[in-house]
């Protein structure tokens, strides 16, 4: 796999590993606790309806189960189960006939020929901090703090995510979303960490274009 490195664990780490190795059951209920919700967030991803998803995360677990005691630490625990999430979500979303997988995503094409969405808006690709605004949108600073925090915000944020292409989304979801570094995103997808920042990079110009465009629109109809 593509960034595949020996990770240095956390002790907490290594000792719920060991726990797990031996077969304890309250570490098991706390590494589902620890990881169930972004389990569900990542199937819903790969699959068209959140009770599909639900299902590939049982089939998931199952498998974290039956694996645990071959697991050799290369990795870390998240990215290890990431993976065993997104191989059933995989063959699940197969079977539905719903969705892609996210390797037959990253062609060529897809990489260097899609346009980014207004690329002198944001910082380039290798700045500290690839895809942040370089300038404010119009009107920014005139919203009120509860336009920011409105459920209509949020609805328009979502549906911007979910219009994105899925190898877009899936990335934007990992590293905003999660809170994933790159390197967990890379090592889970299987994807170079160039592709990582493009992807990434062009998930977030357009997802700030939908804001804006709707915060724009939001102000015009006020005007009237």
């Amino acid at each position: 796999m593509l960034h595949e490195k020996k990770l240095l664990l956390s002790s907490n780490e290594w000792q719920l590993i060991d726990l797990l190795q031996k077969g304890n059951e309250d570490a098991f209920v706390a590494l589902i606790d620890r990881y169930q919700t972004t389990m569900l967030r990542l199937a819903m991803l790969y699959v068209p309806e959140r009770a599909i998803a639900e299902d590939v995360v049982q089939d998931a677990w199952i498998g974290v189960l039956r694996g645990l005691k071959h697991f050799e630490r290369r990795s870390s625990l998240k990215v290890w189960i990431s993976r065993i999430l997104i191989n059933c979500a995989k063959t699940r979303a197969l079977r539905e006939k719903r969705s892609v997988p996210f390797s037959s995503l990253l062609g060529p094409d897809v990489i260097l020929n899609e346009p980014t969405v207004d690329p002198g808006r944001f910082s380039p690709l290798d700045s500290p901090s690839p895809g942040a605004w370089t300038s404010l949108p119009a009107n920014w600073n005139e919203l009120p703090e509860e336009r920011f925090l409105s459920q209509e915000t949020h609805r328009q944020l979502v549906a911007a995510i979910q219009a994105l292409p899925a190898s877009q989304r899936t990335v934007l979801t990992l590293r905003d979303l999660e809170g994933w570094t790159s390197e967990e995103v890379c090592n889970v997808l299987d994807i170079s960490e160039s592709n990582q920042r493009v992807l990434l990079h062009r998930a977030r110009a357009k997802v700030r274009q939908a804001l804006e465009r709707s915060f724009t629109e939001h102000e015009t109809l006020k005007e009237k």
